[in-house]
């Protein structure tokens, strides 16, 4: 254990990092700290995307199916017992069985609406605050490479004042050296992470699609799908006496066209 802090600290003392720090000024370190950084949050963004970001497997879509086509053959307390330990990690199944669930209690359609919305902005938040860190880190680079730049040309004119503009070019070399390094380690370190950043807001844009399109099949279902054949024999029975009598639309039908009317719409604010 000894000789592993031994050659470490002669690593950070003598080694190739303490020449880059040594090269680089100040402004170097800060941009080694933020470079690990964005390693670290690259790595988490990984992880936490491999095992808790929304995805449309084959049994969700098998459900979203049979849904659209016998909503009373679904069953969310079934699914729910059935599920894997890893389709349980899946948020977008938890935000489909939960709407499919509410739909079949009859519950207020905005609400539900809403409540979808909720609940599928949860699920994309934890890939949101490491986005942004990435994002910040890609632009603060260049504008730290830009400092190192100012400080060392500043370094290299105060030591041509110091000799009354009598430097020669190895008192000049090493504020311009500074200045170039820093320039080229803040590029180093934002040309990666911008294209990281771009990459991951391009997946979570396809997760957002995926997302409103699960939601929208869900929340097509019309209103005659909840009910059982015998209950709609029943209202086809009583209304068919009052329709000669009737040259407007009762206020049940119209509440039932609103319903398929706000069905149809498409569920686009599922991201808030």
């Amino acid at each position: 254990m000894s000789d592993f802090f031994a050659s470490f600290s002669s690593t950070l003392t003598e080694g190739p990092l303490h020449q880059l720090l040594a090269m680089g000024g100040p402004v170097m370190m800060v941009l080694l700290v933020l470079a690990v950084l964005g390693l670290i949050t690259f790595i988490y963004l990984i992880l936490v995307g491999a095992f808790f970001a929304p995805r449309l497997s084959k049994k969700l879509k098998n459900i979203i199916t049979l849904w659209q086509q016998d909503p009373a053959g679904v069953n969310p307390q079934t699914i729910r017992q059935q599920a894997s330990r890893w389709q349980k990690l899946n948020p977008l199944q938890h935000v489909i069985i939960n709407t499919i669930e509410a739909l079949q209690n009859h519950q207020n359609n905005q609400q539900v609406r809403e409540t979808a919305a909720r609940d599928a902005q949860q699920g994309l938040e934890p890939f949101e605050a490491p986005l942004k860190i990435i994002e910040v880190i890609a632009a603060l680079a260049p504008l730290l490479g830009l400092l190192g730049t100012v400080l060392g040309m500043m370094e290299a004119f105060s030591a041509m004042a110091a000799t009354e503009g009598r430097a020669n070019a190895s008192q000049l070399s090493g504020g311009i050296y500074e200045a170039l390094t820093t320039t080229a380690a803040g590029l180093v370190v934002a040309i990666p992470f911008a294209a990281l950043a771009a990459w991951i807001e391009f997946r979570l844009r396809r997760i957002h699609k995926v997302v409103n399109s699960s939601l929208v099949s869900v929340l097509s279902a019309t209103p005659e799908a909840f009910s059982s054949p015998i209950e709609l024999a029943d209202e086809s029975a009583m209304a068919a006496p009052a329709q000669p009598a009737a040259s407007q639309p009762t206020a049940q039908a119209k509440s039932e066209e609103e319903f398929e009317t706000h069905g149809r719409q498409r569920f686009a604010h599922a991201t808030g």
